[in-house]
């Protein structure tokens, strides 16, 4: 018998010692975070001789750099708990314009670590009547858009300025709108244009939402919900759709552009391809009306003869609730080539050309109904595409800058009058951000005002073309 227990216990030491190992050896979480005091911390991270606010918990590094720091090529000065090490390499120089994660080891224990780097804005806030400007230090621009009938030509911003900057014009000046107006900023003895396009609603713009709902108030697909909330809010004009409506002879004589974002399924709804319907709104476009087609509804285009038939979107897919995933990257898109286009007019840009839709960690389906060129569909290249489709691609993924890869948003048709069809059809235009399968909420997205200002440009586009 006690040969019998003496061997028990052995082989329940030796479970137990492996458990040890391997639960050391992983990251140590505590209330869902990162251990707190663990032997893997960071305990001081530096750039420039500027601390950085370090959350044990999460892992995250955040750190503010005065105005006109470069950190493109840093080496940070970083501290660690006594007989720790990192991955990051300090014998190179490091680019910080982006998040830069990093490893720390001690023993069997690791924690990771992520650095996010933010250079203060020259201009803290550019207000108009209470209404704050997109103020992009990339492009220089300033840009904002005020409630319609708004009179530009006598206007006062308030612009708070961090510190050691002037600007000209002064705050509160008296400036005329109507036009582009340069402001010269000064600092250190060196000056910077940023150009101010101020802006209100197309004077009188009848614009409508699509839906498969009876009513606005049946939508019920939470992103679809998000998008028209955003949109009666925004345009005074507004009205609401149905396809049932259309298919009964709404009259749309009046309407400038008609939106149709379309969540619900990655099939279109067999409403959209009854005759009286797709004849009625094909009328719309021959009388001057203009389509902004979203999400899964970029595979319209097919069925209104936008495109030749079989030209539509050939990569459509997307996850549906309570599916979805959790990213640790941002996504976007390139528009280089096409930085002047007015639809990209104002957006948050993290280098010239390229703009974040979706925040890294936040939740996503990821409804895509795009195309995919180099390898289906016989385009080869962007340039194929454009003339198969009769359209422009204005952007493509944030990693293709010839444009050659992906057609994300587009324009149709490819002349010098009557563009009057703009699709974004990228997994990065999510206007709402579920909850996951266990009931979590995902994080707000801080890139939904790209959204929202790419809508917009796109609906005033239309209404001007």
């Amino acid at each position: 018998m006690r040969n019998h227990i003496n061997k028990y216990w052995t082989k329940m030491s030796v479970v137990l010692a492996m458990i040890f190992i391997i639960t050391a050896c992983e990251n140590s979480f505590e209330n869902g975070g990162f251990e707190v005091n663990s032997p893997s911390n960071v305990t001081s991270f530096k750039i420039k001789g500027v601390s950085g606010q370090i959350d044990q918990k999460t892992g995250a590094i955040n750190i503010t750099m005065p105005y006109g720091s470069d950190i493109t090529a840093v080496t940070p000065e970083i501290v660690l708990q006594a007989g720790a090490t990192s991955n990051l390499d300090l014998t190179k120089p490091i680019n910080f314009t982006s998040p830069v994660k990093f490893r720390v080891v001690n023993g069997n224990l690791y924690k990771d670590y992520t650095v996010t780097t933010v250079v203060l804005s020259p201009i803290k806030s550019f207000t108009i009547n209470g209404v704050a400007a997109t103020v992009n230090d990339i492009s220089k621009t300033i840009t904002m858009t005020l409630p319609e009938g708004t009179n530009l030509t006598a206007l006062k911003p308030v612009i708070e300025l961090t510190e050691g900057v002037s600007i000209s014009p002064a705050s509160d000046a008296t400036i005329d709108f109507s036009n582009a107006v340069t402001f010269v900023l000064t600092a250190n003895g060196k000056s910077m244009n940023y150009t101010a396009n101020i802006g209100v609603p197309v004077t009188g713009l009848v614009v409508a939402f699509l839906g498969t709902a009876a009513t606005r108030a049946e939508i019920t697909n939470m992103d679809e919900i998000t998008a028209a909330d955003w949109f009666f809010s925004t345009f005074s004009g507004a009205k609401y759709i149905s396809f049932d409506s259309i298919q009964n002879g709404a009259d749309l004589s009046d309407v400038d552009v008609i939106w149709w974002h379309f969540d619900s399924a990655a099939n279109l709804p067999a409403i959209a391809y009854k005759p009286a319907v797709t004849t009625a709104l094909k009328n719309f476009r021959a009388n001057g009306g203009n389509l902004l087609l979203t999400s899964f509804a970029s595979q319209y285009v097919d069925a209104l003869g936008i495109v030749p038939s079989g030209k539509g979107p050939n990569n459509v897919f997307g996850d549906f609730p309570p599916n979805g995933f959790v990213d640790g990257n941002s996504w976007g898109m390139s528009f280089v080539g096409h930085e002047n286009h007015p639809i990209f007019e104002g957006l948050t840009t993290y280098e010239s050309g390229k703009a974040n839709l979706l925040q890294s960690g936040t939740f996503r389906l990821n409804h895509t109904a795009w195309w995919f060129v180099p390898e289906w569909g016989g385009y080869v290249n962007g340039e194929g595409w454009r003339n198969q489709t009769g359209g422009i691609n204005l952007a493509s993924e944030a990693w293709d800058n010839n444009l050659d890869g992906r057609v994300t948003i587009a324009e149709f048709p490819n002349t010098g009058t009557n563009k009057n069809v703009i699709v974004i059809s990228m997994g990065a235009y999510d206007w709402y951000n579920e909850t996951n399968s266990s009931g979590v909420p995902s994080q707000a997205n801080e890139f939904i005002n790209n959204i929202k200002l790419l809508t917009q440009n796109s609906i005033n586009y239309l209404a001007k073309n």
